[in-house]
């Protein structure tokens, strides 16, 4: 077997920030616009720098340096309020298990990819203590592209530059929820393992054909299997 790169999202698939992850948007396009949107956009599946870009459009702000005033804003406010996110948060089924099983293997590297900018990911999985199992530094992030399907080869780029790995995308697997990451597996060149830990259930997601699903990270010796094949 060769070495395999593990491509993780955040929200959804690790962990799940409650209602949290929705309001530091809220306080920090209030913080830089003077008042909260009166609606909330959809979330699941999307980058930070495309959540508030759709936003801004709602909100009819068209200043090209506010998307990165309410990004900065969104970093702030997280962190802020990261042991409020340790009470109100919680680890998906099985994800704490999976990942130190996974760390284990020598030829299996764990990393992240995520809509999430980079300071944010890190702040979700320090505060469960996630952060350990995981090569932050190598991985892809909303901060790096808002476009999620571009995040792939960002993340082999960071293996042979930081850890002089010379990967394939047939050496990845990215691990998610939703659709979009489906769809950032496939114009990646990866391939992908779903979980209905998210806003879709099983049957959605089989629906979509991916590599593979399950409904949690529970089943440890499949999963296992299946991701360092």
């Amino acid at each position: 077997m060769g070495e395999r790169l593990l491509l993780w999202d955040i929200d959804g698939t690790l962990v799940r920030a409650g209602d949290l992850g929705a309001a530091v948007f809220d306080t920090a396009l209030e913080a830089v616009l003077g008042a909260a949107p009166v609606e909330r956009v959809a979330m699941s599946g999307k980058t930070d720098p495309q959540i508030v870009g759709e936003y801004l459009t709602l909100m009819e702000v068209d200043d090209p340096s506010t998307l990165p005033a309410v990004l900065a804003e969104l970093e702030r406010e997280l962190f802020a309020r990261r042991d409020e996110l340790r009470a109100v948060g919680t680890v998906l089924p099985g994800v704490a298990a999976l990942l130190a099983r996974l760390a284990e293997a020598p030829s299996v590297h764990q990393s992240v990819l995520t809509g999430n900018i980079a300071p944010n990911a890190l702040v979700k999985l320090a505060a469960f203590g996630l952060d350990r199992y995981l090569d932050l530094e190598a991985g892809a992030y909303g901060s790096d592209h808002a476009d999620r399907r571009k995040l792939v080869p960002i993340a082999l780029r960071r293996q042979r530059d930081l850890r002089q790995r010379d990967l394939s995308p047939a050496d990845v697997w990215v691990i998610g929820d939703t659709p979009n990451d489906l769809a950032c597996a496939r114009a990646g060149g990866a391939r992908c393992l779903l979980v209905a830990t998210g806003r879709y259930g099983l049957d959605d997601l089989r629906a979509l054909a991916p590599d593979a699903v399950a409904p949690d990270c529970g089943d440890l010796e499949r999963l296992v299997a299946l991701l360092s094949s």
